[in-house]
């Protein structure tokens, strides 16, 4: 479907579990060579058995991306193994713990922000000059609903997160076109993975009545947002850059 992606090199962070996993299982059908960074070894390793790529293909790295030096590390294993970036699926990230703003405790505020904010951009902060030396690439950033609109989950953290994200987009992009170098958002609905079961546990929220909020009537699968992401690393959308991208069935329409 994306020939220009054959043998391209994508590096995906979150990529053990739910939109990382199913990204990465979807380049690798595509011929691309892929990194998937977690901090979960065994998750890493159960998730390469699981989507099959071969030792030329897939290359796992455990890592803490909140960790300057560590996201220094994943970016460097990946250029020894291939010598170049691609694609870069920034999407690592954590829910937090639904409360109300107030009742939050800083000490996860500032985790969830450590990871979700400071991964993100120390992600970016040693990709993008790899590509840059290339003059091309692709960056997808991984934000939510949460980064347009404030919903009804008390998820403060993550929301301000998710913000952040819609900035760092698009100052990035600006900063990466005289380079060639492309930089989008995307910014899913409630998906079936993990994460949105551990915040209908929090919120006592039944799935199905938040479906019923979309459009749509379902939530997202994984696969769903794998599709934007192909198509956002590829050249297809080679003229579109700062741009934030819902996947939603209409939720926010």
């Amino acid at each position: 479907m994306y020939p220009d992606l054959h043998d391209k090199v994508a590096l995906i962070t979150g990529g053990a579990r739910g939109l990382g996993a199913a990204a990465a299982k979807a380049f690798l059908a595509e011929g691309t060579k892929v990194a998937i960074v977690d901090i979960a070894p065994e998750a890493l390793e159960a998730t390469a058995t699981k989507i099959g790529g071969d030792a030329d293909h897939l290359l796992t790295i455990a890592a803490d991306i909140s960790q300057d030096e560590e996201v220094k590390r994943y970016v460097d294993e990946t250029v020894a193994r291939w010598g170049r970036i691609d694609v870069f699926f920034n999407n690592a990230g954590i829910e937090g713990k639904v409360a109300p703003l107030v009742d939050q405790a800083v000490a996860d505020f500032d985790r969830l922000v450590s990871v979700n904010i400071r991964g993100s951009w120390l992600g970016l902060h040693y990709v993008l000059p790899v590509m840059y030396a290339q003059k091309s690439g692709s960056v997808i950033n991984s934000s939510s609903i949460g980064g347009l609109t404030a919903g009804p989950l008390p998820v403060s953290p993550y929301v301000t997160s998710k913000f952040a994200i819609t900035g760092l987009t698009r100052i990035a992009a600006i900063e990466s076109a005289p380079y060639q170098v492309r930089v989008n958002s995307i910014h899913p609905s409630p998906a079936n993975t993990r994460m949105m079961r551990a915040l209908e546990e929090g919120s006592g929220a039944a799935q199905d009545d938040i479906a019923r909020s979309i459009p749509l009537g379902r939530y997202a699968e994984p696969e769903d947002i794998a599709n934007l992401v192909l198509f956002l690393a590829s050249s297809q959308s080679s003229f579109i850059t700062g741009s934030q991208h819902r996947v939603d069935g209409g939720m926010l329409s």
